[in-house]
């Protein structure tokens, strides 16, 4: 059987040590992890906007391996920044915004904002792609086929966005929210193939609503230059060990569908799956989420259950089994949207300290 690896990209917040607001040195930073670490700096990349870096782990196959190379890319990341005058955080929105976002100096992205206007402004956000490596396109669209109504069970999880421009958005995840405004931003129905999965891009691609292969922002896709299953539903965690539990069970449910038993979920319409990715943005773990076999909705306690059930054996062939285990109290009682709220109590309503603790929280490991 093959073994799959598993690799993670995450974008980080780059912000200004006084105002605490977005820090526009993404270009500067590049330029000095190139300098600290010649070898590791182009795990380091643009994104959309200025105040954005990116960091692409290695494929792996064992998930404290793909922990320590997130931990040291963040590391790398925070070192760059600081030379730039910059502090980076894990959070998946922009929590206070100053003037407008200045966007990267690459022809790709600059068209992207002059075709697509205000909805790329909140492109700003920070999300986590989980890459988990196929065979062929058949068997990534089999995969994608079978875990999107497991998906927002995923998003729930990473939630880690709920202040936006400087108010509580309310929602867990506004992340989420903000990044559905894109035209190709979907949780998509069922292709049956990969010809009708390359066909409806083509379409999308043909109609304007996206750009290139790059821009087909559905929640799983194929990826455009990889042998993976892209899975792009989570915000990006703080905490890197909801990183990595985040990522090993995207695994899990790849592996299920295409070397276990496969995944009961039923055929669920593009409406329902809306639906449950808006509940799993609105509340994260804190109330009820859409069951991706029942479609009813359940306690979120019982829907992590059944998760962890539907792929428990591919969790012990990788040897993950303990580490959900351990991690469902965890972020039951405390997702990375409970942490920000709670920072923000504890400072009398302060959005200024909810960054610091982000930046520290972020660093810490």
């Amino acid at each position: 059987m093959v073994r799959r690896t598993l690799g993670v990209e995450e974008e980080l917040l780059l912000v200004d040590p006084e105002t605490r607001e977005p820090a526009p040195r993404a270009e500067q930073a590049l330029r000095n992890a190139a300098q600290l670490e010649p070898e590791s700096a182009a795990a380091l990349d643009h994104e959309l906007f200025a105040h954005q870096l990116e960091t692409r782990t290695p494929p792996v196959t064992d998930a404290g391996e793909l922990r320590d190379h997130l931990v040291r890319l963040r590391r790398l990341a925070a070192r760059a920044a600081e030379a730039a005058g910059a502090l980076t955080a894990a959070t998946g929105a922009v929590p206070l915004a100053g003037g407008p976002p200045r966007t990267t100096r690459d022809d790709r992205y600059l068209a992207m904002v002059d075709t697509f206007g205000e909805i790329a402004r909140p492109g700003g956000t920070c999300g986590q792609h989980v890459h988990v490596y196929v065979e062929s396109d058949d068997e990534g669209v089999r995969a994608i086929d079978a875990i999107m109504p497991w998906l927002p069970v995923l998003l729930a999880i990473s939630a880690n966005s709920p202040f936006y421009h400087r108010r509580d958005t309310r929602y867990a995840s506004w992340r989420s929210q903000a990044w559905a405004q894109w035209p190709s931003a979907c949780s998509t129905e069922r292709f049956g193939s990969a010809d009708a999965y390359h066909a409806l891009g083509r379409a999308l691609i043909a109609s304007g609503a996206a750009m290139d292969d790059g821009m087909l922002y559905f929640d799983a896709r194929l990826s455009a230059h990889q042998p993976t299953v892209e899975v792009r539903i989570g915000d990006v965690c703080t905490d890197p060990d909801d990183a990595t539990l985040v990522a090993v069970l995207a695994r899990a449910l790849v592996c299920q569908e295409i070397d276990g038993g496969g995944l009961a979920s039923g055929c669920w319409r593009a409406e329902l799956l809306r639906a449950a990715r808006w509940r799993a943005g609105r509340y994260g773990l804190t109330d009820r989420l859409l069951d991706p076999v029942s479609g009813e909705l359940t306690p979120a306690r019982q829907v992590l259950d059944h998760l962890v059930a539907a792929v428990r054996e591919r969790l012990e062939e990788y040897g993950d089994a303990d580490l959900v285990h351990d991690a469902m109290p965890r972020v039951l009682a405390h997702g990375g949207a409970t942490w920000q709220r709670v920072a923000f109590e504890r400072s009398d309503g302060s959005i200024p300290a909810v960054v610091d603790d982000l930046v520290v929280r972020t660093n810490a490991d």
